[in-house]
């Protein structure tokens, strides 16, 4: 299991993902898996699969490609994503790749 990588559940329908300190080549296929997981048992139009980026360092163009993968899958069944604890550097390259208006964003605090 990539390092970090953890599932949490709620009641309310609400998935929430911690992604790995690195989403890259190494750590995609993992996250991808772990990911559609959660999108797959959450029930059509009911829910939202939160991706907590807070702790997550370096994202490379497979990590942003698995990002819009999973995006896309979930807007298939009507499920919201929002990445959550967004640095400024992520955000960038989100607004850089065109991906920002796909996802509902929670910016990190600033220190």
């Amino acid at each position: 299991m990539v390092r970090g990588l953890e599932v949490q559940r709620s009641p309310s329908e609400v998935r929430v993902l911690v992604a790995p300190v690195e989403l890259d080549l190494d750590t995609r296929l993992e996250f991808r898996r772990e990911a559609l997981k959660c999108v797959e048992s959450m029930p059509r139009g009911a829910g939202r699969l939160v991706i907590d980026v807070t702790a997550t360092r370096s994202v490379d163009s497979t990590g942003l490609g698995v990002l819009f993968m999973v995006r896309r899958r979930a807007a298939q069944r009507r499920l919201h994503v929002v990445l959550r604890g967004v640095s400024k550097d992520l955000r960038y390259l989100l607004v850089l790749a065109k991906l920002e208006d796909l996802f509902e964003i929670e910016m990190a605090p600033t220190a």
